[in-house]
């Protein structure tokens, strides 16, 4: 079974343990009174091949919920250890963010020499804001790489459909890059 390392970065306050977890179904309800994550939260579980109802074509899937308060920063080259995605989440209604998202591309992705094809950018909408599905105004070079907006109160379920159809593309192609056929088949998760 092949097992994937996804990383959810992003500044302060953008709803990344949230989102973990809702992703992994930690937590039946969504929502609650703010609390900084502190270093790193690890979720596990497993995850069936989008539209397969073969048991063999799952993927263990390690979620890392990372801080985003940069007294953390020591910590991160740990953390991206062998990791093979990463999902940088952000709130577009915070202007801080739209230019936090930089240092965290060029921390986490450019610096460790990943590929845009590893990397989503998710801007994700708190309850009760205005939902915009436009792009937002970031720098240029970020532009390249997929975005997805996400808000757990319009619709849940597009959310995870959503996110699982994005990495379900990265991981599949990075399996093929270095994988036999058999665990190429195998790995293409959610």
């Amino acid at each position: 079974m092949f097992k994937a390392k996804i990383l959810l970065i992003g500044p302060s306050e953008s709803g990344k343990t949230v989102l973990a977890n809702f992703l992994s179904d930690t937590v039946e309800t969504v929502g609650g009174e703010y609390c900084p994550t502190q270093g790193v939260r690890i979720l596990e579980f497993e995850s069936q091949n989008e539209g397969s109802g073969d048991k063999s074509s799952t993927c263990e899937v390690e979620l890392w919920d990372c801080a985003g308060d940069f007294k953390f920063e020591s910590c991160w080259p740990a953390l991206m250890k062998d990791s093979n995605g990463v999902v940088i989440v952000f709130n577009p209604d915070m202007p801080r963010h739209l230019t936090e998202v930089e240092t965290w591309y060029s921390m986490f992705i450019s610096s460790q020499g990943l590929q845009d094809s590893q990397c989503l950018l998710m801007a994700h909408h708190k309850p009760g804001s205005g939902v915009d599905n436009g792009r937002p105004n970031l720098a240029s070079h970020l532009n390249r790489l997929p975005l997805s907006h996400s808000n757990l109160e319009e619709d849940p379920e597009d959310v995870r459909q959503g996110f699982r159809r994005t990495m379900t593309q990265h991981i599949s192609r990075l399996c093929k890059g270095y994988l036999t056929k058999k665990e190429s088949d195998e790995c293409c998760i959610w």
